[in-house]
């Protein structure tokens, strides 16, 4: 019987394709509103190795589409943009943005999946 976050995961790989090629206006939703659902995956459920692998592979689509669209990035794409604009001004020191503690668990766990 599947889990909840296997049947998440399965919503998300119907959904997410059609949802970024959209229309001739472009994405319905945004690589960034998907990405947030999938960190929210990995944040509050502990996965089994071929969830990981599900998951990993739909980010690893997700960049693959930023890479070949190259849109510009715009205030409202940006997950965090608060924590950006904070680090950017002068003097200030660099924060930490939560999607970077995700990026490096996100490579540590495509390690232990390599293995």
């Amino acid at each position: 019987m599947p889990t909840l976050i296997d049947q998440d995961i399965a919503h998300i790989e119907r959904v997410m394709r059609p949802s970024l090629y959209g229309d001739a206006a472009g994405p319905i939703l945004s690589t960034a509103y998907w990405r947030r659902r999938l960190h929210q995956l990995l944040d509050e459920h502990h996965v089994t190795k071929a969830q990981l692998v599900a998951i990993d592979s739909l980010l690893l689509e997700l960049d693959h589409f930023d890479r070949t669209t190259a849109r510009p990035v715009t205030r409202q794409t940006q997950i965090y943009p608060a924590q950006t604009a904070a680090a950017s001004r002068p003097g200030s020191a660099p924060v930490k943005r939560a999607s970077d503690c995700r990026r490096s668990r996100v490579r540590k766990c495509r390690r232990v999946v390599a293995a």
